[in-house]
């Protein structure tokens, strides 16, 4: 009985497996993740921030009208949040020795949200919040497929699945700020 509750390691092993895997990086055997899926899912999401990032610059430049400012401002805020959610994704791609995937050729189709411009101050608020809904959806269903797989992944994903739930919220009160509580 004792033997389960201990925890054992070949140290000597450990150390032979790095220095002769050594140009796998970060990867090591004990890793139960497919690193390739991996790579794929997160280029996805990596495409996610870029056309959220580019749709909330958008958004914070050409929103107009007597409130317009401070929902500027928070637009600003979250382009901003979101390019570093694409940094901490790009950053998690290569130290899995991928390659993250910043090309503009397909972005759109690699997306799950989409680029929608609003056609005034209400409807972006609108557009935000519905592609927030999408990723807060979409970020846990990869949390939920990398759980014990890649621990440090889904910990990523979940500090950026916090911020996006986050965005949701702001975008909601700022759509109930605009034009009264629904309820």
């Amino acid at each position: 009985m004792a033997e389960m509750n201990s925890f054992a390691l070949d140290l000597d092993e450990v150390r032979r497996r790095a220095r002769d895997h050594m140009d796998e990086g970060a990867v090591t055997n004990n890793y139960e993740g497919d690193v390739q899926k991996t790579i794929e899912i997160l280029n996805d999401a990596l495409a996610t921030e870029i056309v959220c990032v580019l749709r909330y610059k958008f958004h914070a430049i050409a929103a107009q009208g007597i409130h317009s400012e401070n929902v500027k401002e928070e637009f600003a805020t979250h382009a901003r949040d979101e390019e570093e959610h694409a940094d901490m994704i790009g950053e998690r791609i290569n130290q899995l020795g991928g390659k993250p995937n910043f090309n503009p050729e397909g972005l759109l189709t690699r997306s799950a949200t989409q680029y929608v411009e609003g056609s005034g101050l209400l409807s972006m608020i609108e557009e935000d919040l519905v592609a927030e809904r999408i990723a807060i959806e979409t970020y846990r269903a990869m949390v939920r497929y990398f759980a014990n797989r890649d621990p440090t992944t889904r910990k990523m994903l979940e500090t950026i699945l916090a911020k996006e739930e986050e965005h949701a919220n702001d975008m909601h009160d700022l759509l109930v700020a605009q034009h009264g509580d629904p309820q």
